[in-house]
């Protein structure tokens, strides 16, 4: 088969890379416009655009598919199928019946639930058990049509939204070879998703980062799981935005942000049920640090009994 490829981020290089290893004929591919990234806010290409330049790929970077001219240029292409794997541009109707078997789209949940753009943080932030990938055959709705293939993992008590996307880094470019090895041939069922168990994974911002000490510690310990690396947790004290890098459960129960203890082992604040015990910090400026060395370079910083800043009341 004649095959594009869409996408942008790392998540979808991998499958871009393993298309390759399978051998498959790629004959184009898109993604994103190049970005301003880092301090310097320097124009920085994709990981999929790296990975295009590194093969001699055809590559296009269309601000839009809307436009009569970027669907010409994708049709010159002759594609077969177009695989869409976190693109970051909507597919229009006349793109989407373009390749003679369509669109297929790796989707990091196991649809219906956690439809949108942020599926691994919402998975852990709820507290689900397990998640996976689904291919998915596109169409004009979000993340909604037919399913073509699942391969569910594990969710532990430890996860990040960190080490859930290695997981499914392995899981998904698998999952895409099997399913187009099998599209000519037929035996796919695609499985039309049931609307009514639909959840949303709405797009993650800095703010929600911003601990609520009403809350429950659970929550907030799921939250703080499903946000590292990106956008990551913190909390204000004493004037300054504290990042946190290391969490688990506590035992103790007080007050909303109450400082419950504070030394080599732990600093333990109350939530709205139950208390977080915090063993690595990142203070402003600061690499993130166990607490013991926190404490011996600011040992007022955090005193038992103290109230933390902000959210609480």
């Amino acid at each position: 088969m004649r095959i594009v490829f869409a996408g942008t981020p790392d998540f979808a290089a991998v499958h871009l890379a393993a298309l390759l290893s399978a051998g498959h004929q790629l004959v184009g591919v898109l993604t994103q416009p190049d970005r301003p990234a880092g301090r310097g806010q320097k124009l920085t290409a994709s990981p999929v655009k790296l990975l295009a330049e590194q093969h001699a790929l055809p590559l296009a970077q269309p601000h839009s598919l809307k436009p009569v001219e970027a669907q010409q240029a994708l049709a010159a292409w002759q594609p077969d199928l177009l695989v869409v794997v976190a693109y970051g541009l909507l597919l229009p109707k006349a793109v989407l019946e373009l390749p003679r078997y369509g669109c297929i789209n790796v989707h990091g949940s196991l649809l219906p639930r956690w439809r949108g753009a942020a599926p691994i943080q919402r998975a852990i932030e709820a507290g689900d058990t397990q998640t996976g990938i689904t291919i998915m055959q596109m169409d004009e709705g979000l993340d909604t049509g037919a399913m073509l293939l699942k391969v569910s993992c594990p969710i532990s008590a430890s996860d990040t939204s960190a080490s859930i996307f290695a997981t499914l880094s392995q899981l998904g470019p698998q999952a895409l070879v099997d399913a187009i090895a099998a599209l000519p041939q037929g035996t796919l069922v695609a499985e039309p998703q049931d609307h009514q168990l639909a959840t949303y994974a709405t797009k993650l911002s800095k703010d929600e980062g911003l601990l609520d000490w009403r809350l429950p510690a659970v929550v907030l310990e799921r939250r703080i799981r499903a946000f590292y690396p990106w956008p990551g947790t913190a909390f204000d004290h004493q004037g300054w935005r504290i990042k946190v890098a290391s969490v688990s459960l506590g035992q103790g129960n007080a007050q909303a942000a109450t400082i419950l203890r504070a030394d080599s082992q732990g600093l333990e604040i109350a939530c709205g049920e139950g208390s977080l015990r915090f063993t690595e910090l990142q203070l402003p400026g600061k690499k993130a640090q166990p607490l013991a060395a926190i404490i011996n370079g600011h040992p007022q910083l955090f005193l038992a009994g103290q109230q933390l800043d902000g959210r609480h009341e």
